[in-house]
């Protein structure tokens, strides 16, 4: 499939990548690995994984896991070579992993060191900082964001021993490039102007939420990274399930995720289904499949994006790869539009 650049990192990444936080809870190590088989096939040797992996639930007992089953995969396979991983560094105020302790330049080797045990491989492709210490407006908490109590002058500080460290495991060869996840536009700013200062690894990625349902990042992100050259990693794009259309009429699968988290970290509100419904409408009226659209619109937009979907089953990879060349034509994107402006940020 069509590849882009990930950032100025000088890696070439597939517009689709393999999401893994439910190797190890919903999804068991064999289909797991039967997933990440498939996705290669497909064209899709993108995975994005995290330390704190498996979700649904986060558990203690569970942390790490999907790192091991991926991990699982390389050694069984002797792989490696044919995909790019991409890992995450817990941000803090979890508490079972490092008793919730902040990102430090410190504890960046140690963290590493735990990544590249678990994925039991000597480099990381990607390594992003999960969500900043100082806190995010993501997950919904825009609705009352309140940046006031931050400290500047720390949070400079930070990144810029942050980024000694990183650029400590560049040298070393244990990461290859470095992204962001979870932040806003001022932040991936200064995170760009002190790695220029120390020397630091400059941000090739950011991983946010996006879709047709959460479309913050179109404005000041997007000018961003455009302009600066970072790649957004879209996750979420068919919005926890909901753009399938699977929940409409108060529906809930078994085996969902919504039957596991009832309100989908706070995406299920009373304007969400009439959203889902208008896009639906969209997808019928042009013949195409709601879960291609979804995806296609991720990647068409005016900015690098490769969009992280994630399969708890399968059958569900099968579907979302096979829409995996869709594009979407201009008057499609214009109805899409029309009912983005009717049904703004329904969560």
């Amino acid at each position: 499939m069509k590849t882009i650049p990930l950032g100025q990192s000088g890696i070439d990444v597939p517009e689709f990548c393999l999401g893994t936080m439910t190797f190890g809870t919903q999804t068991s190590e064999t289909e797991s690995h039967k997933q990440i088989e498939m996705s290669i096939e497909a064209g899709v040797n993108f995975i994005d994984a995290a330390e704190m992996y498996p979700v649904n639930p986060i558990t203690p007992e569970t942390q790490g896991r999907t790192e091991e089953i991926i991990g699982n995969w390389i050694e069984k396979t002797g792989r490696r070579d044919e995909i790019i991983v991409a890992t995450k560094h817990s941000g803090a105020g979890l508490k079972h992993i490092r008793d919730g302790a902040p990102i430090t330049g410190d504890r960046v080797a140690e963290v590493v060191e735990g990544n590249l045990r678990r994925l039991k491989t000597d480099v990381i492709d990607l390594y992003q900082l999960h969500w900043p210490n100082r806190g995010s407006y993501m997950f919904r908490q825009n609705w009352t964001y309140d940046p006031s109590s931050q400290n500047k002058a720390e949070t400079l500080a930070n990144m810029a021993e942050v980024l000694e460290a990183l650029q400590a495991q560049v040298a070393k060869g244990n990461i290859r490039a470095f992204g962001l996840s979870n932040e806003s536009a001022w932040g991936t700013a200064q995170w760009l102007r002190v790695a220029d200062e120390v020397g630091g690894p400059r941000v090739a990625s950011i991983q946010n939420e996006y879709s047709l349902l959460c479309r913050m990042f179109d404005t000041d992100l997007a000018e961003l990274c455009v302009n600066e050259d970072v790649t957004l990693m879209a996750f979420s794009p068919l919005a926890t399930g909901l753009l399938t259309g699977k929940y409409q009429d108060g529906a809930e699968p078994d085996g969902s995720r919504k039957a596991i988290n009832g309100n989908l970290g706070g995406r299920v509100t009373p304007r969400v289904f009439d959203a889902v419904d208008a896009y639906l409408a969209i997808a019928e009226k042009y013949g195409v499949d709601p879960v291609h659209m979804a995806m296609a619109f991720t990647v068409q937009r005016p900015f690098g994006c490769s969009s992280i979907f994630g399969a708890t089953t399968v059958a569900q990879l099968e579907h979302i790869l096979a829409g995996r060349d869709v594009r979407l034509d201009d008057e499609m994107l214009a109805d899409i539009n029309e009912a983005h402006r009717a049904h703004p940020m329904p969560y």
